[in-house]
């Protein structure tokens, strides 16, 4: 039976007419993308790309007899292998998974708490308390160092003065020149100076929780900080993994702080000494000390390489683990 445009005349239409060329349906190639992100590329390969690369190279050259030339892992052997070496990097690591502990167990914490708090529906006055928390963030550590050393020093600054008003001046000691506290002294003033990154980073992923799973824990009975510990903590695990690995590398780049409050040397006795400072003072050297290129990209080289197994143990092993809490 002959169809309707066979009856007018019409020429039936094929079907590889009906189609579009193949080529018609590839989508135009954004060149524009490349010609935004090449100024930032270059920026971030000269300034630090490059630098890793040289460092790491570096690392494995060193002047032996007068000539300058490969010395594989000799630079490495002498800094686990002799004694001088090896007593101010193992002092100096030490000190600095001692500084990372304090802030994982002490501001990681307070932050999240903080963070539970400004939570709250009912709370008045919640974009001052965040104003007022973050706000040292963003003060330079230099200002920061110089402030709390003289709040606690125990010739003019106030902290003597504060504690003998609540009666509590007998515990006043001058933490920051004592072996036994400098270090802990100095890890609580960079947790009150970036108490307000983890803080806002929880408060960003409690608002993010739908209303819906809120509105169903409320049916069931589960309020307050009930609600919190059964319901939005595990929620908000994914967010404290990011937070505890940014601490990580955060801490084991630390190097500003320490330097202003105590500075190169880190005393007393090399007490507040982290591998910050200790590559600061052996690659551009210090007083009678002098600069030691090779083994101050060794330094440098180790630091990057505990960085780097922190990082691969978290994207490798633990965010797969946390991927059940994303929404």
């Amino acid at each position: 039976m002959a169809t309707a445009p066979e009856k007018a005349g019409q020429r039936p239409m094929k079907p590889r007419e009906t189609t579009m060329d193949a080529g018609a349906l590839k989508r135009p190639r954004r060149w524009h993308i490349l010609v935004f992100l090449l100024p930032a590329l270059i920026v971030y390969t000269a300034v630090m790309i490059l630098p890793l690369i040289e460092t790491l190279r570096q690392s494995f050259y060193n002047t032996v007899d007068g000539q300058y030339g490969f010395v594989g892992l000799g630079n490495f052997k002498v800094l686990f292998g002799d004694p001088r070496w090896a007593a101010d990097f193992w002092n100096a690591l030490r000190n600095n998974f001692v500084f990372f502990l304090i802030h994982m167990v002490v501001q990681n914490p307070i932050g999240i708490a903080l963070a539970a708090m400004l939570s709250i529906p009912k709370l008045r006055f919640t974009a001052f308390y965040r104003t007022a928390i973050f706000l040292p963030t963003l003060l330079s550590f230099v200002i920061v160092g110089f402030i709390w050393k003289l709040i606690l020093s125990p010739i003019w600054g106030v902290a003597p003065y504060l504690m003998d008003l609540v009666g509590l001046k007998w515990l006043f000691a001058p933490w920051l020149g004592r072996p036994d506290s400098a270090l802990i002294a100095v890890s609580l003033i960079s947790v009150w100076q970036y108490v307000g990154i983890p803080m806002m980073l929880i408060y960003a992923a409690l608002l993010n929780i739908p209303d819906e799973v809120i509105e169903a824990a409320e049916l069931d009975g589960v309020t307050g900080w009930s609600q919190f510990w059964k319901i939005k903590l595990p929620l908000i695990l994914p967010a404290i993994g990011i937070i505890s690995i940014l601490t990580f590398v955060g801490n084991f780049n630390a190097f500003d702080l320490i330097y202003t409050v105590q500075g190169a040397l880190a005393g007393p006795d090399k007490s507040t000494d982290i591998l910050g400072t200790l590559l600061y003072r052996t690659f551009f050297g210090f007083q009678l000390q002098l600069g030691d290129r090779s083994m101050g990209a060794t330094i440098a080289a180790i630091m990057f390489l505990i960085i780097l197994a922190g990082v691969s143990l978290y994207l490798f092993a633990i965010q797969r683990r946390m991927r059940r809490y994303q929404f």
